[in-house]
């Protein structure tokens, strides 16, 4: 399982969404906590463990992050460290004690039910771990259901039904109802249902995690090919660290409904914030998160003739091309322009480095 190859990412500067100073309190009075709805207290760690004392529970603790139009943003954490959480205050699902969450510069806290209703219906998708699929309804009624709420004509919902089926490899199944279906398929058909409105933002929450791991890794590999066509912002949340390696742009890691790390997953790895960081990211070899990039060292004008590389590639993918030219490849950025050379002994220095800091963190 290979690290998401950051040279192919299409990822815009542009923020599609922003998350700010997000806070969820349950309890007798969570709104006493927060002179204003804008959420931010200063010192957030003080200010939740002030709302514990008094007996609130703290759901979501300061959460703040942006999302790139393009970009897959990973959501991970243990179980009850508040990812799930704040997805449903990004959707209003669950409703935000503090803070403010902006779709393209509107804030989402402040508009009516009706108009919440009609971003839901246009501008956003959801997929879910439970599929929710209507059991009366075969594939292509269940795919097509968000369309006929909003009121679109039965032949142009059954043409956009259609484009998606195809979209998630269900072919041939259109008739079929949920319970003639596997588990990987019935999640087709929430991806495709999830689909046909064309969210321009896509929520997914822990969706492949009922699957056994070879319908999984099958479901991944299929939700990374439907991101290279589609290029959807997409906030996916999840507690497994290699499946967020495998598809995060970038991704931040929850505990105690606070944010710990923000950053792409091989920063994390080579960085760890604390211990609770570094336990997440040890069993992920160094190879499939380092990149040529990493391991290149100065061409001092020896790249003439080599092969070249891209500046994203991992490690991983990068051996077999170093076992086959002894002299190494030339790594190039995006601009074609050459940042160094990467060989064989280059990538043994790196690891040993990396390996000395994780030892060296360890022993802290």
């Amino acid at each position: 399982m290979a690290g998401k190859d950051t040279s192919s990412a299409a990822v815009s500067e542009e923020i599609k969404l922003s998350c700010r100073h997000i806070w969820k309190v349950y309890g007798a009075e969570p709104n006493q906590f927060f002179d204003n709805r804008r959420g931010d207290v200063g010192d957030a760690a003080a200010h939740a463990d002030k709302i514990r004392s008094a007996g609130h529970i703290v759901a979501a603790s300061d959460v703040s992050f942006d999302v790139r139009v393009g970009e897959i943003f990973v959501i991970m954490g243990l179980s009850g460290s508040g990812k799930s959480t704040v997805v449903r205050c990004l959707s209003r699902l669950v409703e935000a004690t503090a803070g403010e969450i902006l779709l393209d510069g509107q804030d989402l806290l402040s508009v009516s039910e009706k108009e919440l209703i009609e971003f839901r219906r246009h501008k956003m998708g959801m997929v879910f771990q439970n599929f929710g699929l209507l059991p009366h309804l075969n594939v292509i009624d269940n795919i097509s259901f968000p369309l006929k709420l909003q009121g679109v004509d039965l032949a142009e919902r059954r043409k956009a039904a259609e484009r998606v089926i195809e979209l998630v490899g269900l072919q041939g199944r259109e008739t079929s109802y949920p319970h003639q279906l596997s588990g990987g398929q019935q999640q087709r058909v929430g991806i495709a249902r999830s689909l046909a409105v064309e969210p321009e933002l896509w929520f997914l929450d822990e969706p492949f995690s009922a699957l056994d791991p070879l319908i999984r890794r099958q479901m991944q590999d299929e939700f990374l090919r439907i991101q290279q066509v589609l290029r959807k912002s997409i906030v996916f949340i999840t507690h497994d660290f290699l499946e967020a390696l495998r598809i995060a742009d970038r991704m931040a890691i929850m505990r105690d409904g606070a944010i710990v790390q923000m950053g792409t997953p091989a920063e994390l790895i080579v960085n760890p914030a604390d211990d609770y960081v570094a336990e997440f990211t040890s069993d992920v070899p160094l190879i499939r998160v380092l990149t040529a990039g990493e391991v290149a060292m100065d061409a001092n004008g020896k790249s003439d003739g080599l092969p070249r590389v891209a500046a994203g590639m991992t490690v991983e993918k990068l051996l077999p091309q170093l076992a086959a030219h002894e002299n190494g490849v030339a790594v190039e950025s995006a601009d074609g322009s050459i940042v160094g050379v990467a060989s064989s002994q280059s990538v043994v220095a790196e690891l040993a480095r990396e390996a000395e800091r994780r030892l060296a963190h360890e022993g802290a």
